[in-house]
């Protein structure tokens, strides 16, 4: 067989080298309980990690366990379905009604949500707003019918199971299989984080100490460089600015690699999963971010990537070199490999650590690995937006011009003029803008521009307020922009056959993402989830969400039970989502049809911001 020269069949290096890369033979260990074998059992795979096993049909028993791991080489204990991590995958078809009985074999209580599918509210799995959980020793029965096609995935929605292994795969075959996308293969690859601390004990420190797991924080040589740059007083001048601010510009994520080993389908990069094909075949990669709190930017040197399906959604394929997408998003892509083995490279966003698998023709094949890219620093638009006349793609400081910092409102209320707030709720509730419609013309023909933080964002839970928000998107984010590479954004998806609701918005709404960094406070209107009320949706109407992120981090914001049909500035439909990414000093609005009784839930899905509070409950009535 003829081979690349850069192609190796030596083993990988199981050492430590910048992060830990992990076992190459890690994994839920052999001795399962009895439950977990059982349950096993019903698999068609006798494999537990690198490929889950397959279950096909209409009725399911799950069975949730407790198993013990080692992916790095220092003993844990997951939270397994069947035994597996990932848990099975499950493969329905669509217009199938489906029976799920899970069973909860743990010391506590227990839940799995059906992340993008369209259900009835009793069983979405949300415990204290859908269900009651499903307490220790108790079987659950979920029962509804399926009504889409694509690809999903489950999760638990209890306590930090989801990030201590407790997710799965969705495929559902369409129910015209014209409708479906051609490929010879079709892989799933559900990247994820581990970590070898009690998640809780992660989630202690953070609240402790912020950026306890950033190894990016600005150092001396940083300093050094900067008086080089810039001179000394401009140097000293941008650090005293960060400072007062208790901010720091590399700020990316909070569960570096420090404390996470970044898993490929349960295995570990050292693991190297592998997906084998043939030469000429073309190839589908359904790509599930199922991490607890990672932000991924996926690609695969050597081949294009087609995307050709985003959270379950056929789009119009666009072909780019790379993608980021966060937790509970899904894309699927196609590619055609030429070549005997491609390295599939997902880096962290913060550039600590990576999730890697392979493609090849032949097991034990591998492709180099790129090296890990340095980290940007955040710039004056992503903490402040639309700054008008600055380098938005600058990657640093330069340039900066710090009397337009003033529009930038940290805990004065000076800029705020409460007299024209008039008849606005500016109590827990989000922000209704219904008083729009009653001027001339048509004003929600496309989504207000007029910023409006909340009475509540004047508060402890909030450090940062942005009065000239980015409202394009186009814009791929920290650590994408101008890298050489072409990368998705999401003014790049468009759904096929456009949005499922003709109508345009009635009322709209507004919500601002907010937290204090230093606290490690995070919350919707300067609110956390235990301080706020539902939010209202009226049955059968279309509305307008506006989401304004007032912080320095991007957040994937999942709204439960219903669509939610991203528009561009302009106010015209641009694609169906379940989980949208907003970024830092961002405004993004989408419509929804709520056409869904019953009690949501909606939320970041950064596990530690939802549990800190950036979470809502939503009640169609």
């Amino acid at each position: 067989m003829k081979r690349p020269s850069d192609v190796s069949l030596a083993p990988v290096g199981l050492g430590r080298r910048y992060f830990v890369q992990g076992l190459a033979a890690g994994g839920v260990l052999l001795g399962l309980s009895a439950y977990g074998r059982q349950a096993f059992a019903q698999a068609d795979s006798k494999q537990r990690t690198g490929t889950a096993p397959v279950l096909r049909g209409i009725e399911f028993d799950l069975v949730v366990s407790e198993v013990p791991v080692n992916f790095t080489g220092t003993p844990g204990i997951a939270t397994a379905i069947n035994g597996s991590v990932p848990a099975p995958t499950l493969r329905w078809k669509e217009g199938d009604t489906v029976t799920i009985r899970v069973t909860n074999r743990l010391r506590e209580s227990t839940s799995i949500h059906w992340h993008g599918i369209i259900l009835p509210y009793q069983m979405d799995g949300v415990p204290g707003v859908s269900f009651a959980g499903i307490g220790p020793g108790e079987t659950f029965t979920y029962r509804f019918k399926v009504e889409q096609s694509g690809t999903y995935w489950y999760h638990s929605h209890s306590g930090m199971q989801e990030l201590t292994g407790m997710y799965g795969a969705i495929i559902i075959d369409p129910l015209d299989a014209s409708n479906d996308i051609r490929a010879d293969r079709d892989f799933v690859v559900q990247l994820s984080d581990w970590t070898d601390e009690d998640p809780m004990r992660v989630l202690m420190k953070l609240r402790t100490q912020s950026n306890y797991y950033n190894f990016n924080q600005p150092t001396a040589v940083d300093f050094a460089r900067d008086v080089r740059r810039y001179g000394m007083a401009k140097a000293v001048d941008m650090r005293k600015m960060w400072n007062e601010m208790r901010m720091s510009p590399t700020d990316l994520s909070d569960l570096s690699a420090m404390a996470a080993t970044f898993l490929t389908n349960g295995m570990t990069p050292a693991g190297n999963w592998t997906g084998l094909f043939k030469r000429g075949e073309k190839i589908r990669l359904r790509f599930i971010n199922s991490a607890g709190n990672t932000f991924y930017d996926v690609r695969i040197p050597g081949l294009k990537l087609k995307i050709v399906q985003v959270d379950g959604v056929n789009i119009e394929p666009v072909t780019v070199d790379e993608f980021r997408f966060g937790p509970g998003e899904t894309f699927d892509v196609l590619v055609e490999p030429k070549n005997d083995a491609y390295t599939i490279f997902a880096q962290t966003m913060d550039r600590t650590g990576y999730a890697r698998g392979t493609l090849a023709v032949q097991q034990g094949l591998s492709a180099p690995v790129p090296e890990l890219e340095k980290a940007e620093w955040l710039t004056m638009a992503d903490m402040m937006g639309d700054m008008g006349g600055m380098d938005h793609g600058s990657g640093g400081m330069q340039g900066m011009d710090h009397s337009k910092m003033q529009v930038m409102n940290h805990g004065s209320m000076a800029t705020m003029d409460h007299n024209k707030m008039a008849g606005m709720n500016h109590g827990a509730m989000a922000m209704d803008h219904s008083q729009h419609s009653m001027g001339s013309g048509n004003p929600l023909a496309k989504a207000s521009g007029k910023v409006r933080h909340a009475r509540t964002e004047y508060g402890p839970s909030t450090d940062m307020r942005v009065d000239m928000p980015r409202t394009n998107l186009d814009d791929p984010g920290i650590g994408l922009r101008n890298n050489g590479r072409r990368v998705l954004t999401l003014a790049d998806l468009h759904t096929i056959g456009g949005p499922m609701d003709p109508r345009g918005a009635e009322r709209e709404i507004e919500l601002h993402l907010t937290g204090n960094m230093e606290r490690y406070s995070w919350s919707l209107d300067g609110l956390e989830f235990g301080k706020s009320s539902p939010v209202h949706f009226n049955y059968g109407e279309r509305l307008r969400v506006i989401l304004h992120n007032d912080t320095m981090m991007t957040h994937p914001m999942h709204l439960h039970g219903m669509w939610s049909e991203l528009e561009k500035p302009s106010g015209e439909f641009q694609a169906r989502r379940h989980v949208i990414p907003i970024q830092p000093a961002q405004r993004v609005s989408f419509l929804v049809t709520a056409d869904a009784i019953g009690r949501w839930v909606w939320h970041c899905h950064l596990m530690f911001h939802m549990d800190m509070g950036m979470f809502r409950e939503v009640v169609v009535s």
